[in-house]
């Protein structure tokens, strides 16, 4: 399993910014989590959930209990949270970030693909958040279309459990380009653990996945969905 941030002052400070981090992220948007189809367990997760902000993984983070959080690493751009030292800081030290390539890894160049690297993490007995639409969702459509990443680590890994999970208002919090976040509660919904069943195809799989995650949205939600 990944090692945490070793030794010293620096440690002693990622330390103190988690404990921050979470209770601003409790305090700005009144975050409760909800397990609806199931219960925290120190067992091998993979929590996958709908990504639209750059918040996402801190708040779903913040929501888990501190034993798993010390478990659970979250998938981040590195362009992003290597774009300076603090970012840095917080993305690696503070989350023990697993940090990705977003444009897949340059080809011929040896970098690995995101997939790659999950599966290493995985393989080295880490628990994982990630995101599997791939991208940020800045537009108006509820869940973009997953990609087959979730399908290869299912079928990779069949005793990690995986959790589908549903992150209610954070993209009002934390609109695309807004500095100063809007303070309003939010809701992390996990779901019914997920396998891979024999015999499953990628499409079929994939689409049980999406479902998972869009049946876990609040009443209200669901109510805004166009008629079939």
């Amino acid at each position: 399993m990944s090692s945490s941030p070793s030794g010293g002052p620096r440690k002693l400070a990622a330390i103190a910014s988690a404990r921050l981090i979470v209770v601003f992220a409790r305090l700005l948007t009144g975050v409760r989590a909800i397990w609806a189809g199931s219960t925290p367990k120190a067992e091998q997760t993979l929590y996958f959930a709908n990504h639209t902000s750059h918040g996402d993984f801190v708040l779903l983070w913040a929501t888990l209990p501190p034993d798993l959080r010390a478990l659970t690493r979250p998938v981040a751009g590195q362009d992003y949270w290597e774009a300076s030292a603090l970012r840095r800081f917080i993305g690696q030290d503070v989350f023990n970030a697993l940090m990705i390539r977003r444009d897949g890894g340059a080809a011929g160049g040896g970098t690995p693909n995101p997939v790659e690297q999950m599966t290493e993490a995985l393989r080295s007995g880490d628990s994982l958040i990630m995101f599997p639409e791939g991208t940020r969702n800045t537009g108006d459509e509820t869940l973009l279309p997953l990609k087959s990443g979730l399908f290869h680590l299912a079928r990779a890994f069949p005793q990690v459990r995986l959790v589908p999970v549903w992150i209610e208002n954070l993209k009002r919090v934390l609109p695309k380009g807004t500095l100063v976040p809007i303070p309003l509660a939010c809701t992390v919904r996990y779901g019914t653990p997920l396998r891979l069943a024999d015999g499953e195809d990628k499409a079929a799989f994939i689409a049980r996945a999406r479902a998972a995650m869009l049946d876990l949205r609040p009443e209200y939600d669901k109510a805004e969905d166009p008629a079939p």
